[in-house]
């Protein structure tokens, strides 16, 4: 096991030389906790097979929100992706009396009537189990992907992540949506059927929609509200600040 002591941008450039799989190979070789967050997107899909097939699986812990809200179709891969690969993928879910407090203060539903009311439900059904499945880690692990949204668009392979404490790493951050659809069949990963109806990108069953031509991966999230940059909190450094979309180059990464 090493410590990280090197330079983070360092680490970054290390990465951005090597495939998906050797990527991960890479960070368990890291001493402490290492934590995958999965949404069971294709994203999250293509990283659970990588560490699957890069024997991280014992070096690296697998989670997902269970926010209550998802998809049927979503529930269901989540059992298939631990069949398929042999492993197993921890849920975090949000505490009952949170959910019960939203209900009571803005209705089961009250996330549409205001942002404010929108951010206290992702708070509760994301946030705080996020803080709880990274309790004590060192590293988290993400799908995130500088293609997904303007927003992700300056995304850096490692980061160090001031709000959480540690170091996050984002091993497709620079990888296109075509290469990790190639990489995913592949190694027939399982994938969510509502990626085929229009959704690329899948979240709460009652914030999620399917895209319109010509829009963005992510126009299909949050979409009554009006900000371009709409976040669930996730992977925003400063909710305060806002946030300026960058270009950013597209790579394809050589996937074994």
């Amino acid at each position: 096991m090493t410590h990280i002591s090197a330079p983070i941008g360092d680490l970054a450039g290390e990465l951005a030389s090597l495939d998906l799989e050797a990527r991960l190979q890479r960070v368990a070789r890291f001493a402490g906790r290492k934590v995958f967050t999965t949404s069971l997107g294709i994203e999250d899909q293509a990283i659970t097979a990588a560490i699957a097939r890069s024997g991280t699986a014992g070096s690296i812990e697998i989670v997902t929100l269970d926010t209550g809200r998802l998809f049927d179709e979503t529930r269901a891969l989540i059992e298939e992706t631990e069949k398929r690969f042999a492993l197993a993928i921890e849920r975090y879910r949000p505490a009952p009396v949170d959910v019960e407090a939203f209900r009571q203060l803005y209705g089961l539903n009250g996330f549409y009537d205001s942002v404010e009311a929108r951010h206290a439900c992702c708070d509760i059904r994301k946030l705080r189990p996020l803080a709880l499945a990274l309790d004590g880690a060192a590293i988290w692990i993400t799908g995130v992907r500088r293609g997904q949204s303007g927003a992700r668009a300056d995304t850096p392979l490692a980061e160090w992540d001031d709000q959480r404490g540690l170091l996050k790493v984002n091993p497709l951050a620079d990888v296109t949506l075509e290469a990790i659809r190639a990489y995913a069949q592949r190694h027939e990963i399982p994938l969510n059927p509502l990626h085929a109806r229009g959704y690329p990108s899948i979240g709460c069953e009652p914030c999620t929609r399917a895209i319109k031509p010509g829009e963005p991966e992510r126009a299909g999230r949050w979409w009554w509200e009006q900000d371009q940059t709409r976040e669930c909190g996730l992977h925003v450094k400063d909710a305060a600040a806002p946030i300026t979309p960058i270009s950013s180059p597209k790579v394809q990464v050589p996937a074994t």
